[in-house]
């Protein structure tokens, strides 16, 4: 339906793609990093731009253990309820705490839903729109970690992308799942990388 998003990275070799939605956050992001440093794992944190403003050391410590920053508006914005202008305008305010620049421009849209205007509109301005094949459901308060956890596992093969969230909703369900499936799919000799340009 939508050819010009990427949903997943076409491959047989056993790699998984993390990224990381709505950070960066004290404490959860910190924690999320020191666990995938311990797995030697890199991913993609797609960040929102207010909370760079509030947290540039947090942003700043994901920068330094190399792992690759993608862009979530500045306000967490719905693209459905947004005019294209607007919208575009708050990608392009985060576009501007986004550092080091890099010719690799990665855009995720809050809540998995943009506007077509909006999405040709940021893929004429170079952004490449990266959706998912597994979403990890770890913000929702009705999912157990239990649960979390099976939903991912089970649905995860090699090239996916996974989202979890690096943010205080998330971080009863992220706390018990992502130290699982590192272990799990680690022990099945895997290996976690960011996103590829």
């Amino acid at each position: 339906m939508f050819p010009n998003y990427v949903w997943d990275i076409s491959t047989t070799d056993k790699i998984i793609y993390l990224t990381f939605d709505d950070g960066p956050t004290p404490d959860i992001t910190n924690w999320t990093l020191n666990l995938l440093k311990h797995y030697h794992a890199k991913a993609t944190f797609f960040c929102i731009g207010h909370n760079i403003d509030k947290h540039p050391d947090v942003y700043n410590t994901i920068i330094t253990e190399q792992h690759l920053i993608g862009n979530h508006t500045y306000n967490h914005l719905k693209g459905w309820k947004t005019s294209v202008k607007d919208y575009v305008e708050n990608v392009l305010k985060t576009e501007t705490l986004i550092t080091p620049k890099t010719e690799l421009k990665l855009f995720r849209p809050p809540y998995g839903k943009l506007k077509t205007k909006q999405a040709q509109q940021l893929q004429q301005l170079g952004y490449r729109i990266i959706m998912w094949d597994v979403l990890s459901f770890d913000w929702d308060c009705k999912m157990t970690p239990e649960d979390c956890l099976k939903g991912v596992i089970k649905n995860t093969k090699p090239g996916s992308i996974i989202v979890f969230h690096d943010s205080v909703k998330a971080e009863r369900n992220l706390k018990y799942t992502l130290p699982k499936m590192l272990e799990h799919f680690s022990k099945k000799g895997y290996v976690f990388k960011s996103l590829p340009a």
